[in-house]
């Protein structure tokens, strides 16, 4: 268990305290659906462990990014909100910002990049309305996040990082606050779906806080696992090649202020196989009538490698449930590979 006490950070390091995140909860309470965190016999009886879903892709616009994206536009001026916004993403943060764009009446520009799904690329123009300007650029996350920086600093508009900002991860960690206040039973184990760190970091910060007996895991695929190379050789690495299989979750580098979190307070990373995941993907959607995303399905497939000679309390983050219907060929293919 990770021993770390938030004051071991270096003072220049911006990370939340418990106040902002509590803080960030009473202001996103009037916007955002306090989600579900429910036990599941279905899957305890297959996994031999108490297994507890945060349902995330209950939200509105089905994954967790709404709180970090509101939570930072929240936080803006006045003055930054008549100048505008803007973000880039693969997809979830990209329709976060875009509902709190329209939400709040604030002018936003999002570049996606290439490999964004179609359904989600709908979702960000449908939940900004006239409020959101759409951009594809790039093959990946990171050349998209690049042009959108670019176009920050030549417009002077705000940038809202899908993970790298101290009031995102606030926003995101608020997660973490609802479920400590409804689990019946103390976790012995919390996985995290992991892509540039927002999330784990956030919630890391909250159980490092209210629960340490609480095993933190944050939860990769193979060909995406920037977080766990990294604290492997206890510095940023960015992946020469990624697997956009599970574009929630994809990107080459993971954000530094989530890496200095997770440095200090994360209690591992596992690694799970794309076949596991498509399988747990159609478990959840036949046995439990769950649509998730990839990234959504990684913290339940992750929960099925668990040792099965002890008893444990698992939660289980499910982060998002944008799913592409026209990828379940591809899910099936991999899943009898």
């Amino acid at each position: 268990m990770c021993q770390c006490q938030l004051s071991s950070f270096p003072n220049h390091v911006q990370v939340p305290s418990l106040k902002d995140i509590q803080c960030a909860s009473i202001r996103l309470q009037p916007y955002i659906k306090r989600t579900e965190f429910i036990f599941s016999p279905r899957l305890a009886h297959r996994s031999g462990h108490n297994i507890f879903l945060k349902r995330e892709d209950q939200q509105e616009i089905r994954s967790f990014k709404v709180r970090g994206a509101l939570n930072k536009m929240l936080s803006l001026s006045k003055n930054q909100k008549q100048t505008g916004v803007v973000c880039a993403s693969a997809g979830n943060h990209a329709q976060g910002f875009a509902f709190a764009c329209h939400l709040l009446g604030i002018q936003g520009v999002v570049f996606l990049p290439q490999n964004t799904p179609e359904q989600k690329v709908r979702q960000v123009k449908y939940y900004g309305k006239n409020n959101v300007r759409v951009v594809i650029f790039g093959s990946n996350f990171d050349h998209a996040c690049q042009k959108a920086l670019e176009y920050t600093q030549e417009t002077g508009k705000v940038f809202v990082h899908p993970f790298d900002d101290p009031d995102v991860i606030a926003g995101q960690a608020t997660i973490a606050l609802e479920m400590i206040s409804d689990q019946k039973r103390a976790l012995d184990v919390l996985l995290v779906p992991v892509g540039g760190g927002g999330l784990v970091s956030g919630v890391s910060l909250v159980y490092k806080s209210l629960s340490p007996q609480t095993r933190v895991l944050g939860v990769e695929v193979e060909g995406a696992e920037a977080m766990h190379t990294s604290l492997a050789q206890q510095r940023r690495i960015r992946l020469n090649s990624l697997d956009l299989f599970a574009d929630g979750t994809a990107v080459k580098q993971v954000g530094q202020l989530p890496f200095d979190i997770c440095r200090q307070l994360l209690d591992g990373v596992i690694v799970v196989t794309k076949k596991q995941v498509c399988e747990w993907l159609f478990s959840l959607n036949n046995d439990l009538a769950m649509i998730v995303e990839p990234a959504g399905a990684l913290a339940v497939a992750a929960a099925m490698t668990m040792d099965q000679g002890v008893d444990l309390n698992i939660g289980c983050i499910v982060s998002g449930g944008n799913n592409d219907a026209y990828r379940y060929s591809e899910y099936e293919r991999l899943l009898r590979a």
